[in-house]
């Protein structure tokens, strides 16, 4: 390893435990002065209880949403984590700085979208509750999918100011979408995921690195490491339809989320391995594939998942994205690093910023064709939350609304990315030598397994009880003779 990787290993000893334990300290601070319980989780429940005739704890918010929260808590740990350990040398980053920028991430979160949507304005307070918690763990994903974007490339410090002010652009995005525009977004198509992919995008571009061929020998997969990653899809396959039903109304919406993101993902799965058996000479499958583009449709469906978009156009939805997501990796990740210079570890144009994008498309389409017949007076009331300062809103409206805001996550994202981009690209950040880029041995301590000595195989005691029997039948032979 030359000087300067020694120096920058230097400033990562010196600078990742200051920035952790400062940050800490400023969460508790903060918490301290801002944040309590909300009136579901304090223990005067029992006294709101009584006020409002509620006979039974069943009624508290945190039955209906914990199981949801949950699933979607563990597609950010495991889901998100395993997913990204496919390089041959990098699964203790990926797991391990997924645990760390979650972890600090959620804290932000809470703070950042309580002073936007929640903040009480008599006493200053942010009261959080369960859906609080579910709410930070999307703000979170936001970051997350950027993260694949630049994965391996930076070093830890860069990721937690990224978070640091990937969480902050998204509070502000997520409050002009959903509460100036009013558009819907329950799955977090526009929000989540074109945002976070468009975000980590610009910064990646930002960070390029001509010379980073120097560690190709890095970038690829090998086999358990494929395996492990598919750990992570199977992971976030399993609970999407809990992703895109988390926060939606209670009821039908919330069952109908589920439903239609359930079939989106199973079309999505047919459709990607067909592409990806195509795609190659001999017919065979591209682990890249199904690790990622089989998640597709759960990405754009995210938007349009509560609304009345059938079951059979739940699995059209899925049909294409699993067709574009696949194309995606087999033409345009490559043409995106050698003509535009984004080098797009993960894919995540593939699986979140284009996805997602359809998925924006995909609602304002289905709300500007919403109708009374098809969902009914009050259901189109519930379904858009037409009340209060947008109960005149028609529904060509709110389909126009739909489409700006998934413009506004496009510009969030772009020119925020390049902005953070631009802060990250200053040498203090102790980020890898382009030689180092995705091997762990840069950040965290490596234990390679050692050669078993010759002789610890004679402590096999099925060898022993061999021997013991072939002395035996000697003694007996021997005697015999």
């Amino acid at each position: 390893m030359d000087y300067f990787s020694r120096q920058k290993n230097t400033n990562i000893r010196l600078t990742l435990p200051v920035v952790c334990f400062v940050w800490q300290i400023a969460m508790i601070i903060l918490f301290g002065v801002f944040i309590r319980y909300d009136e579901e989780s304090d223990t005067h429940w029992v006294e709101t209880k009584a006020h409002e005739n509620i006979t039974s704890d069943i009624e508290n918010d945190f039955y209906f949403r914990y199981p949801s929260f949950q699933d979607v808590h563990v597609m950010i740990f495991v889901g998100f984590g395993f997913l990204m350990t496919f390089l041959k040398r990098y699964s203790f980053g990926a797991v391990g700085f997924n645990f760390l920028i979650a972890s600090f991430g959620l804290q932000w979160a809470l703070l950042m979208q309580g002073w936007f949507h929640s903040l009480d304005p008599h006493t200053g307070k942010i009261y959080i509750g369960v859906e609080s918690l579910i709410n930070a763990d999307f703000c979170v994903a936001g970051c997350l999918i950027a993260y694949g974007a630049v994965l391996g490339k930076v070093s830890p410090v860069q990721l937690l100011v990224m978070t640091l002010f990937g969480i902050t652009l998204f509070a502000v995005e997520e409050y002009i979408i959903l509460n100036l525009l009013h558009a819907r977004d329950a799955g977090g198509s526009m929000v989540i995921h074109t945002f976070g992919g468009y975000y980590g995008l610009a910064i990646t571009w930002v960070l390029y690195r001509p010379n980073l061929h120097q560690s190709k020998r890095m970038q690829g997969s090998v086999y358990h490491s494929d395996a492990f990653a598919m750990i992570g899809t199977l992971f976030l396959w399993m609970f999407w339809p809990s992703f895109n039903s988390a926060i939606t109304d209670h009821g039908d919406g919330q069952h109908r989320a589920a439903i239609n993101t359930y079939l989106c993902l199973a079309s999505t799965v047919l459709t990607t391995v067909a592409i990806s058996s195509l795609s190659q000479k001999t017919g065979k499958l591209d682990m890249v594939h199904i690790q990622n583009s089989t998640l597709a449709g759960g990405v754009a469906l995210g938007t349009a998942a509560e609304f009345m978009i059938s079951p059979y156009g739940a699995l059209i939805v899925g049909f294409f994205c699993g067709i574009i997501s696949t194309m995606g990796y087999i033409f345009i990740s490559p043409f995106l690093e050698k003509t535009l210079k984004i080098q797009d570890t993960c894919g995540i144009h593939n699986l979140h910023a284009m996805p997602g994008v359809i998925g924006g498309i995909v609602g304002a389409i289905t709300a500007a064709a919403a109708s009374e017949s098809v969902y009914g007076k009050q259901g189109l009331i519930n379904t858009f939350d037409f009340t209060g300062d947008f109960k005149d809103r028609s529904v060509l409206t709110q389909g126009g609304y739909q489409a700006a805001g998934m413009c506004v996550s496009i510009v969030f994202g772009v020119v925020g990315g390049a902005i953070v981009g631009s802060i990250l690209k200053l040498p203090i950040w102790g980020d890898p030598a382009d030689e180092n880029c995705f091997d762990d041995e840069v950040y965290w301590e490596v234990r390679e397994p050692e050669s078993i000595p010759p002789i610890l195989e004679y402590n096999n005691h099925m060898i022993h009880k061999q021997q013991d029997l072939s002395e035996s039948n000697f003694s007996v032979e021997h005697c015999e003779s």
